[in-house]
């Protein structure tokens, strides 16, 4: 598969695709639940929004990679949640309205804070002199229009016919799944004289990523004594990311047309299953030990 085959066709489809099927499970109230739990929505668009490009930079710095993947992670941590993160709460029993609150929000917000997010982590690990750059105004159009628009229009179909949109919503997140792998199976094949260096890389950045900010989400929504289900689902919503726009970021034409700084995501949306299931299998231990010691 040719690189912008990829880049111009099947990036852009799997976007519009996933972000149709999140505005499927949308509905207004999902928007106005910052009034019904605004305590818990602000720790969660914190550590969204906040603490994971933090975490994101100092690992990026920590770790030893080039200029490109540094600049990689950093388009990773600026991204919001996926539609994935929706269905992984609902498996561990977490607050799912929560969860596609945030992940509503944060993907509206992360239309303005990503540009500079990813700007700022270009100039640390590339220069002040570094001739990739993201347009500010471009970009939160480009983004807004990949964003905004599948995900209204799957709103719009939700109100309209909610039953058709349930149905729909079931087939959607199948084939976006698909369209994933899909991405992350050719960005892999080009570099695929790569794969083992980017494993050796990326993988250790990547999986400290994704396991540290879900310890310190769920950290934070403990300290800040929510409910289990609720710190379960900003545990889930800082933990996983939408690596399909980072892939997008990274690689599109329009935007930077970098594959390699694309790898980090790809790398990471392989590990964020794994480290769901082993999040999903811990909290399901906590529960059954819950119960042996009521009984």
């Amino acid at each position: 598969m040719e690189s912008n085959f990829l880049t111009t066709v099947f990036l852009p489809l799997a976007l519009f695709i996933i972000m149709l099927g999140m505005g499927l499970g949308l509905k207004i109230d999902d928007f106005k639940r910052v009034l019904i739990e605004p305590f818990a929505v602000m720790v969660g668009l914190i550590a969204q929004l906040i603490m994971l490009p933090i975490v994101g930079f100092v690992l990026a710095t920590i770790f030893p990679l080039t200029p490109e993947l540094a600049v990689g992670v950093m388009i990773l941590a600026a991204c919001p949640g996926g539609a994935t993160s929706n269905l992984v709460t609902y498996l561990v029993k977490g607050n799912v309205a929560l969860s596609i609150t945030l992940t509503a929000i944060s993907s509206v917000i992360t239309v303005f804070s990503l540009p500079l997010v990813v700007n700022l982590g270009m100039q640390n690990f590339m220069g002040e002199g570094a001739s990739l750059q993201l347009p500010f105004l471009k970009t939160v159009i480009q983004i807004a229009v990949i964003i905004l628009i599948p995900v209204t229009l799957g709103m719009v179909i939700h109100y309209y016919a909610p039953r058709f949109a349930a149905n729909m919503e079931k087939w959607v997140k199948w084939l976006s799944l698909f369209f994933l792998a899909l991405i992350i199976f050719g960005l892999l094949l080009k570099e695929r004289a790569n794969i083992s260096a980017f494993f050796l890389q990326v993988g250790g950045v990547t999986l400290s990523l994704n396991v540290l900010t879900m310890i310190l989400g769920y950290t934070l929504a403990t300290v800040a004594k929510l409910p289990v289900n609720n710190a379960k689902a900003i545990t889930v919503e800082v933990g996983i990311q939408n690596g399909t726009l980072a892939i997008a970021v990274a690689s599109a034409p329009t935007l930077l047309n970098t594959p390699s700084m694309a790898i980090p995501a790809a790398i990471y949306s392989l590990l964020m299953f794994a480290t769901s299931a082993a999040f999903a299998l811990l909290t399901r231990y906590q529960e059954v030990g819950s119960q042996i010691k009521s009984s």
